[in-house]
C-alpha cells in the first residue's frame, strides 16, 4: 500500500520580542499590472479556449471613372489566434507554524487550531498573493516566454514581436538620458505613414526608458549640474504625470525590458483571458474539517496569452 505525504511550502518565521506588535505585515514592493489595468493593450476576456482575431486586408480601392459597374482591388482575409495558457497558485502552508507568533491567539486556544490562521496573516497573505500574481503578469504580458526555463509564462509582447518577421525592427543600444531622444527618434522616424497620428497609437518605453528621458527633458543629459529643461525646473516639473514625444503619447511599460520600445497601437495589441474577477479571486481553504490535517491552502487559478494583431503595423526596438 502506497502512501502519500504532502509537504507544506516552506515557511520561515524569524522574530524576536521587541515590543507590542503592530498589527501591520509588510512586504517588498511589487509591480502592478499596469500594462492592463491602464489600458496598454486590448483585453479580450470570457475566453474558454481560443479566440481567433481576423485580419482584413484590401487592395487599391478607388478607379478611373465610367459608365459600367467594374469590380476592382480584393480583399484578404487572415487570422491570428489568442489561446490563453492556464496557470495556478498553490501554497500550503501548516498552523502549527505560527503558533509562536505574536497573533497567534487569533488561531483560538483548542489544539485544532479551528479559527484557521491568524486573521491579520491570512487577511494580509491573501492580498499579497493576489498582488505578487499582478506583478508577475505585468512581466508576462511583455517579456514572458511559453515553453522558457521558468514556470508560469506565456509569450509576452516582446517574445511575439521578436518572431514576427513583419514587425519593423530598430537595433537598439543600452539607453541613458544622454542618447534616449535620439533613439526615440528612431522609433517615431520607422512607424508607417498610416500609422502615424492615429488615435490609440501609443510609444511603449520601459521604466529604464522612462526615467531617462525624464532626466533629458530637466536638462541633465549632459551635465549633472544643469538647471535648465522645462521651466527651468530640471526634473521637478515632472510630477507622475503624462509624457509624449513627437505628438505621440508615451505609456510606461512597468514589466518591459530594459533598453526596449515599441510603437503600435492599443487595438494592435491583444490580452486574452477567462474571467477577468480569476486574478482577484484567492481562496483560503482550511483542511481541518476535511482531512483532519493541519494545513491550510491557498489557491487561484487564470488563463492568460498575448497577441499581436498585424505585425507590420507595430515597430519593436530593442
Amino acid at each position: 500500500m502506497s502512501k502519500r505525504t504532502e509537504l507544506a511550502t516552506a515557511v520561515n518565521i524569524t522574530s524576536s520580542y521587541a515590543g507590542e506588535f503592530a498589527g501591520k505585515y509588510i512586504s517588498a514592493a511589487l509591480l502592478s499590472a499596469s500594462t492592463i489595468d491602464d489600458g496598454g493593450v486590448t483585453v479580450l476576456p470570457n475566453i474558454k479556449f481560443k479566440q481567433v482575431i481576423q485580419k482584413v486586408e484590401t487592395g487599391d480601392l478607388i478607379t478611373d471613372g465610367s459608365c459600367d459597374f467594374v469590380a476592382s482591388s480584393s480583399v484578404t482575409l487572415s487570422e491570428v489566434i489568442l489561446q490563453p495558457e492556464e496557470f495556478q497558485v498553490n501554497f500550503n502552508l501548516c498552523k502549527s507554524d505560527f503558533i509562536n507568533t505574536w497573533d497567534a491567539i487569533q488561531m483560538g486556544y483548542s489544539a485544532f487550531n479551528s479559527n484557521g490562521l491568524p486573521t491579520s496573516f491570512s487577511d494580509y497573505l491573501i492580498g499579497h498573493v493576489a498582488a505578487k500574481v499582478a506583478a508577475q503578469n505585468e512581466i508576462n504580458v511583455w517579456t514572458g516566454n511559453l515553453g522558457g526555463a521558468q514556470a508560469g509564462e506565456y509569450n509576452g509582447l516582446e517574445t511575439l514581436a521578436a518572431a514576427d518577421a513583419t514587425v519593423i525592427d530598430v537595433v537598439g543600444v543600452a539607453l541613458n538620458a544622454a542618447n534616449i531622444i535620439g533613439e526615440m527618434q528612431k522609433v517615431v522616424d520607422a512607424i508607417p505613414d498610416a500609422l502615424y497620428g492615429l488615435e490609440d497609437l501609443k510609444l511603449y518605453v520601459s521604466n529604464k526608458a522612462a526615467k531617462s528621458y525624464i532626466t533629458a527633458l530637466g536638462g541633465f543629459s549632459v551635465a549633472a549640474t544643469s538647471n535648465s529643461g522645462t521651466d527651468a525646473k530640471g526634473t521637478q516639473w515632472y510630477n507622475n504625470g503624462s509624457l509624449t514625444f513627437g505628438g505621440i503619447p508615451i505609456f510606461v511599460a512597468r514589466g518591459m525590458s530594459a533598453d526596449t520600445m515599441m510603437a503600435a497601437e492599443t487595438s494592435n495589441l491583444f490580452f486574452g483571458c477567462g474571467l477577468l474577477s480569476d486574478y482577484s479571486e484567492v481562496r483560503l481553504l482550511d483542511m481541518t474539517t476535511l482531512d483532519g490535517s493541519q494545513n491550510v491552502r491557498i489557491i487561484m487559478r487564470f488563463t492568460a496569452a498575448c497577441q499581436i494583431g498585424i505585425g507590420a503595423n507595430v515597430v519593436y526596438y530593442s
